[in-house]
């Protein structure tokens, strides 16, 4: 009997509240249900958490414009993929564009441990699904994701002013190792030469460049000296906010065509692991212009101008040009010669003052470990304003081909050391001007059947013949100076 009144006292207490749930649902008005939900869901989180000794801090896939993806978490993402790969049971995977493999990632509603110092936390990712429909123009519109970490109360300084600081770093670098390395180049001003992303100013392929620093024909104290200030200035981002100074140096490469100056270009980048800006100057509008390039550069990288000196307006021709300008417009003939209507395309509007702001400005310090790299045939037709230390802080001259240099392409191009040449080499070397990139071609091999000393041989008629040259045209000099020369006489030499 007791069993029977008790089994009806619970039919009663469900009956009740079935009743009542539907009520809840299908009659109570959707505000005060939503209410009702959130003030229910708020008490039970402070419930848990006031017995919970953990917590949590949640990092959206989203900044707060909803707009544009947020770095922190892409960070996380990178730095979750090393770890995900081993430990977590589901896992997504992406093609992140300009990176070498594919980024792993946790999946959805995935939970990892991870440990460091000593210290455990729990990453997990999560998405919540919404209602409103995904829009290519508004990425946030879809899903929403997030990563959660979550820790122990006790560890709460240690994941703030420790841990989190390690994250962000480690996935950066991450992201830096992953990536695929850029040659990147300005369009025109009018933009007809786009190649890339007209939402950027510049335009890339991949850098694929294979020179490094043991394959230089150089001075290897010279070579040393290079490399080492290279990694001093990748390492000393505290010295230079010590010194107050943007963390950036300066390089200015010159000397006769054919020494290797964009060859040591390459070899920087790839020592340094850094993508390469090659400006063209005579592409670039306006001083403005060069300004919204500058400040879409990103560290990590050399902002390269090559053959400055070719530059007219940098280099003290201005006057000139704009005299040449004005014998035209004063001669009737070629002002008639030019068509009607025919307007002179303008060039750069790039002034010394623009290119001087770009280097060593207040815009400069716009970004943060970049190399800003100079290359010239003709040292002596740039400013000194604008290659003085402090904008160009190292000078390095790239000469004719010494002997050292030779062993050098000796053993890249033939694999050789030493051989019974190289004394008459070596000799042949100091008595003419010969580039790096001459030596280098007279050492290519023509044919399968080619040998070493068919190649050296080679080399050595030559420069033979070029020191022969050398020494007849000595001797024209000198016969042309002396007395015996007469106007209207002329000696042909071949």
């Amino acid at each position: 009997m007791a069993s029977t009144e008790r089994f009806t006292q619970v039919s009663s207490s469900v009956a009740t509240l079935m009743f009542c749930w539907t009520v809840y649902q299908y009659y109570l008005p959707s505000s005060l249900r939503d209410s009702f939900e959130s003030i229910t869901s708020r008490c039970t989180q402070r419930l848990f958490s006031y017995f919970s000794p953990y917590l949590d801090i949640t990092f959206d896939e989203y900044t707060s414009d909803r707009f544009s993806r947020s770095e922190i978490y892409t960070t996380i993402q990178n730095y979750l993929s090393d770890r995900s790969s081993n430990d977590a049971k589901s896992m997504k995977a992406d093609y992140i564009k300009d990176s070498k493999s594919l980024l792993l990632s946790l999946g959805d509603n995935e939970e990892v441990l991870d440990e460091y110092n000593g210290v455990e936390v729990f990453w997990s990712s999560s998405k919540e699904t919404t209602n409103r429909p995904s829009l290519p123009f508004y990425p946030a519109s879809g899903d929403k994701r997030y990563y959660k970490l979550i820790f122990h109360n006790r560890d709460r300084k240690f994941i703030l002013n420790t841990y989190l600081p390690y994250v962000l770093e480690e996935g950066e670098a991450i992201s830096i190792r992953k990536r695929t390395r850029k040659l990147l180049t300005n369009a025109g001003s009018d933009g007809s030469d786009w190649m890339g992303d007209r939402d950027t100013m510049w335009s890339h392929i991949e850098f694929k460049h294979p020179a490094r620093f043991d394959k230089l024909a150089m001075d290897e104290t010279k070579k040393q000296m290079i490399i080492d200030d290279l990694l001093w200035f990748r390492s000393s981002k505290d010295y230079y906010s010590q010194i107050a100074k943007p963390w950036k140096r300066g390089y200015l490469l010159y000397g006769p065509p054919g020494t290797g100056k964009s060859t040591l270009v390459a070899a920087m980048a790839n020592l340094l692991d850094y993508d390469i800006y090659d400006l063209e100057l005579t592409a670039v509008k306006d001083n403005m212009q060069l300004r919204k390039l500058l400040t879409e550069t990103t560290g990590k990288s050399i902002i390269l101008i090559e053959d400055i000196d070719c530059s007219l307006d940098l280099t003290g021709q201005r006057k000139s040009k704009k005299d040449g300008n004005d014998e035209e417009e004063k001669d009737p003939v070629k002002k008639m010669l030019k068509k009607d209507g025919e307007s002179e395309k303008k060039g750069s509007e790039v002034t010394l003052s623009g290119l001087l702001n770009f280097i060593d400005g207040i815009w400069s310090a716009c970004g943060e470990e970049r190399i800003i790299v100079f290359t010239t045939n003709y040292i002596d037709k740039l400013d000194p304003a604008l290659i003085r230390r402090g904008r160009m802080d190292v000078h390095i001259e790239l000469s004719y081909c010494s002997f050292e240099a030779f062993k050098c392409l000796a053993k890249n191009y033939l694999g050789v050391e030493s051989h019974p040449l190289f004394e008459s080499i070596g000799r042949l070397l100091q008595e003419t001007e010969t580039t790096p990139a001459d030596v280098a071609e007279c050492l290519m091999p023509r044919s399968l059947t080619t040998t070493t000393d068919d190649c050296l041989q080679n080399l050595v008629t030559v420069l033979e013949n070029a020191v022969e040259k050398t020494k007849m045209k000595s001797n024209e000099d000198d016969f042309v100076g002396g007395e015996y020369f007469s106007k209207g006489n002329s000696i042909e030499i071949e």
